[in-house]
This record gives C-alpha cells, structure tokens and sequence, in this order.
C-alpha cells in the first residue's frame, strides 16, 4: 500500500489518472483491441476465403463470404441489448471474463473451420463475446473513473476504437501474405490469454442486483427486430438498390419489432433497454448527435481505402498504410479533448472536431485519379485531428450525467445506436458509390469488355466486341493499331470515372457529417454537476478500486 494517498476531490475519487485506474483501463483497451480489429482484419481476407473454401475449382460468391462478416454484426446486434440486464445481475467482472472467453473460443473454432458454413457459425460465436466486450468495459470504465475523470478514461478507451479500422487492414494483409488465413483469427489467442488472466487480476469485484428479472418479451421483440434490420440494410451494397425483397422484407419485419419493442418497453419495471434514460437531456442530445455523426463519418470513412485500391491500384497493405495517418492524428488530439472534457463542456469541444471533420470531407470532394498523395495525407491527417476531438467527448457527455445504476443500461444504449448508425450509413455510401460508377458508362462497359475479350486475339472478334461496348470502341477507334496504348487509354478513363463517382460521393458524405453540427449545438454549453454518485449511500457504495 502506498504510503501517501492521492489527492481526493469531493466524490472521493482521486483527482488525476493514477495507477489504479490505468490497470483496469489496460483490460478494457486489450477487449476493445481484440474486438474491433477482427472486424477490419476480415474485411480484407474475403477475397481469400473465395479461393480457399471455393468448390469444384469455382471461386465462392462475394455474397456468400460476405457472412463472415455479417454474421458477426448479426450476433453483435443480438448480445448488446442483453448486456445492461446481464451486468446487473451478474456483475460487470464475470460477465466481461466471460465475453472474453467466448470471443477467443470462437477465435480458435474459426481458424480450425473446414468450410465457409463452419466459418460463418463460428464467427456468431466470435459476435456472442465481442457484442459483450465494448458495453460492459465501457461500463467497468465510467464506474473505475468516476464522474470527473470521464472524459479521460474514456479518450483512452477510444485509441482502439479509431485504430482498429486503420491498422486492421495492414495486419489482415500482412498476416495472409505472410503467414496464413488461419492466423488472422489465431492472433487474438494469446491476446486474450492475457487478457483474461488480467481482469481476473485487475478487475475489482462489484455489486450485483440479482433481483431483476429478464425480459423476455422485449428480448424476443428487440434482438431478432435489430438482427433482421441489419440484415436488410447489409444486404443493400449487393443488391445496389433500397428496394429489394432482400432487403425489404427483413428491414420492414425488423422495424415492425422494433416499433412494437419501443411500446412495450415502458412497461416492465427493469425492460431490456431502458429507454425512459432518454428523459435525460444530455444523453439524448449526445445520442442524436452520435447517430448523425457515426453513419456519416464511418460510412465515408469506408470510401478512403476503397478509393486507393480501386482507383490508385494499391494493394490492401499499402491502402493501409496510407490511411494510417488519420490515427496519428486522432491520437494527438484524443487525450486533449478527454481532458478537456473533463474541465469544460462538451458543447464547447465536440462542434470543433465536427467542424474539422467537415472541411476534411469537403477536402476530398476535390480529388481525381492523379491527386497528390501529400494531399491526400495532409487531408486524412486533420480529418484525424478532428475526430479525436469528437467521439469519446460525446459518449463522455451521454454517460457523465447518469446515476451510477443506470450506466450499464446507458452504455448499451449507446452501443446500439453506434452499431445501427454504422450499418446504416455504411449501407448508404456504398449504394451511393454503386450507382456513381453505373452513372459512367465507361466503368460497366470495360469490365464487360474485359471479361468478353479474354482468350480472344482475333482482330475480327475483337472488333465484333467493340461493337457490344461503345465507349470503350471510342477509346480503342482513337488508338488504331496500337492496343497496348488503347488499353492504357481504357484503364485511364476508368479511373478517371471511378474518381469522378468518389468525388460526387464524397458530397454526399461531407454534408451528411455538416448535417451533425445542427444538434452538436444543443449539447451542454455550459458546465453540468455529475449525477453518477446521487443514488449511491452507505448500503449502496460506489465501487472501488482495490490497491
């Protein structure tokens, strides 16, 4: 025990980061780390799943990879409603021990998985535990913080957070082109054998209401609601349209359940997402706020690395790479802006970070097929600088004025509408997308030719192609006699085209992520006492950190 006691402020937490704190920070980063990179480090191994699962010598169907993925934000979807009722009666330690158990069993089952089917089962497993690690660490930080180190504990929780899309790609590229598939899920064993012998270390006990009941009429109506919803809106970039049966008839059942789940919910004593929280000003503002934001800022962050391999020709390492710097400045700013969170109001901070993001985004309107990489960077860099400034200082202002029982239930809340924006604006930026290259007709018509043409060197053939692919006849009518400057000239204006339907995009993106400044400017501007401490007494003690 150390011999001089930290400076205290008036709700008996130490005033400053100290020791303490910091190791149980260093559990939920090392869940949050596991969790959110294996989602980017998938993303990128699709295309490998396709050749090494593929049947008969034929590559898998995207769509039928796709599940991987899907699957996994379905379980997500499924497990995070059910994470307030579970902290509550079985208390925040066990169940995040447990989260972190299910997610490295799956890990493991993943890379022994035979067949794409055993892969897609595995990774609902691998959901089961990751849906549970963010909300419930979430949880264990804001009650190891206390009210007036919020913001910092909570900058540190968001380092994975922004890291994971940047890096993940780099790990996922590296590990396939160096190793193997399997490793990809390999890698988060030993990262959670430390982790879990960690939070048995680390983690204080903590209270239990064993009292409450489940509920199981909201369960029923909001896990399969949000699951089906979700189902429909990743189903939109394949289908390249809002109104297919695949993705009308899950997304309508699910909102159906889910406007059924938001009647009931006022019901039961203790349902399963207490959205009576939303009589809390604060948290409801910053929770619109959130939504607006995540659906824009993710959906167009998805275009970054997506433009440097399909119109710069990158491959996924060095898009990657290239998209790093936007951490770097995101890691500038966050312990800044958690501290100043701290101090100040989140009205004050948030509008900035959203207004750098902005410029950012309006930035990239301007790039083409030759922008220069310096700009590039500089632009993803700032847009950095900005997001640092905005994320953590908002689930800071959602969660800071809650009472100390309601945090569990408040950061599930949060994690939902995070989750649903994502998806969301992930769908919408790339239906955008889809139907930018559809507006160049040069874009179809090469692919199309390409495919036609292979195999085939008769000149008379060719010609006869052309015929089915005008623009790209026009191309090769300006290059006679030289097809190899006729194909340089095709893969030119493609890329131009590709550019062009970034750049339209980009618009949409960038007035969607000015859109969130509307209700970033209802946030509290002026500086509101802490209620996570009212309901706390002598029967009922906050929790403490033992050391």
């Amino acid at each position: 025990m150390s011999s001089a006691a930290p400076t205290q402020t008036v709700d008996g937490y130490p005033d400053k980061i100290d020791a303490a704190v910091l190791k149980v920070a260093g559990v939920v980063v090392l869940g949050a780390i596991m969790s959110i990179l294996d989602i980017t480090v998938v993303n990128v191994a699709l295309p490998t799943f396709q050749s090494v699962f593929a049947s008969g010598g034929e590559p898998l169907d995207y769509s039928t990879v796709a599940w991987t993925v899907t699957g996994y934000t379905l379980a997500l979807a499924t497990v995070i409603p059910l994470s307030g009722w579970a902290a509550d009666r079985f208390g925040t330690k066990r169940l995040y021990m447990l989260a972190l158990v299910l997610f490295t069993l799956g890990s493991v089952l993943c890379a022994t998985a035979g067949s794409i089917s055993m892969l897609i089962v595995w990774r609902v497993v691998q959901g089961l535990g990751g849906g549970l690690l963010m909300p419930i660490g979430m949880t264990i930080m804001t009650r190891a913080a206390g009210p007036h180190r919020m913001g910092r504990l909570m900058a540190i929780l968001g380092i994975p957070m922004l890291l994971g899309p940047i890096f993940g790609p780099i790990l996922g590229g590296w590990l396939i082109d160096n190793a193997s598939w399997h490793w990809i899920f390999l890698i988060n064993v030993p990262i959670g054998i430390i982790a879990l012998a960690y939070a048995a270390w680390a983690l204080p006990k903590d209270s239990t209401e064993p009292s409450e009941s489940l509920d199981l009429t909201g369960l029923l109506l909001m896990s399969p609601g949000l699951a089906l919803f979700l189902y429909g809106i990743s189903s939109i970039p394949g289908e390249g349209t809002f109104f297919s049966a695949k993705v009308g008839i899950p997304a309508t059942i699910g909102v159906i359940m889910l406007a059924a789940f938001v009647f009931w919910s006022f019901r039961p004593k203790h349902p399963l997402l207490d959205l009576r929280l939303f009589r809390n000003r604060n948290l409801s503002v910053a929770t619109i706020t959130m939504f607006l934001f995540a659906g824009a800022f993710f959906g167009g962050l998805l275009l970054v690395p997506t433009y440097f391999q399909q119109v710069r020709g990158e491959d996924t390492l060095h898009a990657g790479l290239l998209v790093a710097p936007q951490g770097l400045g995101a890691m500038l700013t966050m312990p800044i802006a958690g501290a100043l969170a701290d101090k100040f109001p989140v009205g004050r901070i948030v509008p900035v970070g959203l207004a750098i993001i902005t410029g950012a985004f309006f930035a990239l309107t301007q790039i083409d097929a030759h922008t220069s990489y310096t700009y590039l960077i500089a632009v993803l860099f700032v847009m950095g600088l900005g997001m640092g400034f905005t994320m953590m200082p908002l689930m800071t202002s959602a969660i800071k004025t809650l009472q100390s029982h309601e945090v569990a239930r408040g950061s599930t809340l949060i994690n939902i509408v995070q989750q649903v924006a994502s998806s969301l604006g992930t769908a919408v930026i790339s239906v955008l997308l889809t139907n930018g290259f559809k507006d160049h007709a040069v874009i179809g018509q090469a692919q199309g030719f390409a495919e036609a043409s292979q195999g085939v060197k008769d000149p008379g053939e060719i010609q006869q192609l052309l015929a089915r692919f005008p623009e790209v006849a026009k191309i090769f009518g300006a290059h006679q006699g030289d097809q190899a400057g006729a194909a340089d000239a095709l893969t030119a204006a493609v890329r131009d085209a590709m550019a062009a339907a970034f750049s339209h995009t980009y618009w949409i993106a960038a007035f969607m992520v000015a859109a969130t400044l509307i209700p970033a400017f209802f946030l509290p501007r002026r500086h509101e006492e802490s209620h996570l401490l009212d309901d706390v007494d002598e029967d009922h003690p906050a929790p403490v950190l033992m050391h």
